[in-house]
């Protein structure tokens, strides 16, 4: 609804811009306190950090360009951030190559790692869709049967309860009402995050947070998808591959959850 901040004497600084800075920030800073309850020494962090950030950013443009190949026009619209463009599941996908290349490199716990990375990519998340909704990126598909078209938000009777109106100018279709799917998935990343963060302390071996994470996000974004406007689904399947991918993940946490409570872990007495 604000897409910038500051727009002063030819300075613009969006506000999806500030808002994943802080989310990172914050994630960071979550990441350090229970990287020292996993016994994860606070320099080999700040190397995790990097890493994951500088891979996600790179996957997570990768997977833009895949899925919205109508949007890159030269070869300079393939690294063209600024523009705008990155997919939340290709950073994932990134972050998690950068994290096993610094796990390698430093010899750390490669599941402890894990269980520290998740809440606090939960908690960065739910931040970085409230930029989403700054910029309008996103975007839900309209809302059937609503009749006020103001900018701004409205509530209504009907699931989901409330709907978004964006201005000229935004990312997202302007004067229609769209499904709030950015402040949705806030909401659920945060939901999510303060999950992990009860099941952390709580933990019966490493990875499981991890795996609860890939369990509820997947599900989440699953379910969510049927109410983004952004991607349009596979023809013939009816899905988008958004929710094939999420579908894989859910999988893939089950299996970890079977595996890996089978394996000796020191997780029982933290």
């Amino acid at each position: 609804m604000f897409p910038e901040l500051i727009d002063l004497f030819g300075l613009k600084i969006s506000t999806y811009g500030v808002l994943v800075a802080i989310g990172l920030i914050v994630a960071y800073f979550v990441s350090l306190k229970l990287a020292q309850r996993e016994g994860i020494p606070s320099d080999k962090v700040e190397a995790l950090f990097i890493f994951a950030v500088l891979f996600g950013l790179i996957g997570s443009r990768i997977a833009f360009v895949i899925e919205h190949p109508e949007d890159i026009k030269s070869p300079l619209d393939l690294i063209a951030l600024w523009k705008g463009g990155v997919s939340f599941l290709g950073g994932l996908a990134g972050g998690i190559l950068g994290v096993l290349f610094a796990v390698k490199k430093y010899s750390l716990p490669l599941w402890k790692v894990a269980d520290v990375a998740a809440p606090s990519l939960a908690l960065a998340h739910s931040i970085g869709r409230l930029g989403c909704t700054a910029a309008g990126c996103c975007y839900g598909r309209p809302v059937p049967n609503a009749e006020e078209v103001a900018v701004g938000v409205h509530f209504m009777k009907e699931f989901p309860f409330f709907y978004i109106v964006f201005p000229q100018g935004a990312v997202a279709p302007q004067g229609i009402p769209l499904y709030p799917t950015q402040i949705m998935e806030a909401v659920g990343n945060f939901v999510i995050f303060l999950a992990l963060l009860f099941l952390f302390k709580r933990k019966k071996f490493d990875g499981e947070v991890f795996a609860l994470y890939m369990l509820l996000y997947g599900a989440e974004r699953f379910a969510l998808e049927f109410y983004r406007g952004v991607t349009p689904p596979i023809p013939g399947l009816g899905l988008t591959w958004n929710q094939v991918v999420t579908l894989l993940m859910m999988v893939v946490a089950v299996a970890l959850f079977i595996v890996l409570r089978k394996t000796p872990s020191h997780a029982e007495g933290h």
